[in-house]
């Protein structure tokens, strides 16, 4: 299989392509991170914004 053949995600936390690695093959349905630091990084649920003024 050559390289260009493999499939391909896009990271959720840097929006760039990664490829297919032979130590993801039996994961590779569960991942989401291009590298160990993006998983590190990984996106955290973000609450809303602050309503009120100053107390």
């Amino acid at each position: 299989m050559k390289k260009s053949d493999l499939p391909h995600k896009t990271c959720v936390t840097c929006a760039r392509p990664f490829v297919w690695r032979k130590k993801w093959a039996k994961v590779w349905d569960e991942v989401k991170y291009c590298s160990e630091g993006c998983r590190r990084a990984k996106p955290s649920r973000q609450s809303p914004p602050r309503q009120g003024g100053q107390a």
